[in-house]
């Protein structure tokens, strides 16, 4: 969706008489402090089009944390380019910087406006209904693990045990969307473990054998984040961290399919999705889409108001039918916070969604989100 809110952002800067040229930052603040930016302003509509539901960012992204004085370096440049209006789009280190460089560009008084778009899978900005990016997701991984079922059920003996492995690096929304499709017990997943909840190596093997015994198979959905009740990652592989001092962690599937296997001597597999979830052109959400891309356009009428620190939100109307509105909120309200996923959302076991969450995320997928499976 980081398209679709820079095509928003495009058109709507177009619109206006108070532009004359559009820039972006190839691979975010790395560009500009390299001085790589390109045109945008003269891009035809039919590839704006195009590019609104192209996966991937069509500019190039990053993971680099800036420091003071590369704020101040990225403020002069934007001088030099007689840049007046910021929109910068990501998640709560994207927030982070476009706080940074408003805070900077203000004190220095130098006028230029900075706004966050936010776009995130993990859905975990506060002072938002949702994300942009996240619905798309939400539709994959529920259509994943909803056809990953059905697969497990017509061999079972091969691999009765099915560990799907997500993204979401210290939220759940992503694995508790994989409950989505899920209409009775035979459906998939039959468990979902996400990292708002310390994950019990004794309960999970349980629950598998007791669903297994019944069943004849079990399709569980992990976030790739999880801990267990000492906060110690389940996944073996901790190799690293990125430059905001997030963990890389690579394995939770793994280490489940080794419990099944030890303990229980069962058959069992991973399925790690990784990227694909989040670049899949097949399962956008039409609603996605729409607010993505009036993200774009809200953060540009933001800054021609004079606002800066600033970020877009979304604020949801009303479910049925499902409409929402642009809004905005300070950045340093949202800037390096988390929201996660409520514990009202998961039933008393912690291992399955309620109605609750059902309510909240399945009009973010659009209409017909699923397809009919037949039995």
């Amino acid at each position: 969706m980081i398209n679709a809110s820079l095509v928003g952002a495009i058109e709507e800067a177009r619109a206006s008489d108070r532009i004359d040229r559009v820039l972006g930052m190839r691979r975010g603040v790395e560009g500009l402090l390299a001085g790589e930016t390109v045109d945008l302003t003269d891009i035809p509509e039919p590839v704006l089009e195009d590019l609104a539901r192209t996966p991937g960012a069509a500019l190039g992204s990053c993971r680099h944390k800036v420091s003071e004085d590369e704020v101040a370096t990225l403020l002069a440049r934007l001088v030099d380019l007689k840049v007046e209006y910021v929109c910068y789009i990501g998640g709560n280190d994207s927030a982070d910087t476009a706080n940074r460089i408003s805070r900077i560009a203000a004190e220095g008084g130098s006028g230029v406006k900075a706004i966050a778009i936010p776009k995130t899978i993990d859905n975990d900005l506060p002072e938002t209904d949702h994300c942009p990016g996240y619905a798309s997701v939400a539709r994959y991984v529920a259509i994943a693990a909803a056809e990953s079922t059905l697969d497990t059920r017509s061999l079972p003996t091969n691999y009765p045990v099915k560990i799907i492995e997500v993204m979401g690096r210290d939220a759940g929304w992503l694995a508790a969307a994989a409950g989505l499709a899920r209409q009775d017990e035979a459906d998939g997943p039959q468990l979902i473990y996400v990292p708002e909840l310390p994950f019990d190596r004794f309960a999970f093997v349980d629950s598998v054998r007791e669903i297994h015994a019944r069943l004849g198979y079990v399709v569980v959905v992990v976030a790739e984040t999880i801990r267990d009740a000492h906060c110690q990652s389940v996944a073996q592989d901790v190799a690293s961290v990125d430059m905001f001092g997030h963990p890389i962690v690579r394995g939770a599937g793994d280490t489940l399919v080794r419990m099944v296997e030890d303990e229980l001597r069962l058959p069992a597999r991973v399925d790690k999705p990784g990227s694909l979830q989040r670049s899949s052109w097949a399962t956008q959400s039409a609603v996605d889409l729409r607010e993505a891309r009036e993200a774009g356009r809200e953060a540009v009428r933001l800054a021609l108001a004079g606002q800066t620190g600033r970020m877009v939100t979304i604020e949801r109307i009303s479910n049925a039918p499902y409409s929402s509105r642009m809004s905005s909120v300070a950045i340093d309200r949202i800037a390096n916070q988390q929201r996660l996923l409520p514990r009202e959302f998961l039933d008393a076991a912690g291992t399955g969604i309620t109605e609750a969450f059902r309510e909240y995320a399945l009009p973010l997928l659009g209409p017909d989100p699923f397809p009919d499976y037949v039995s």
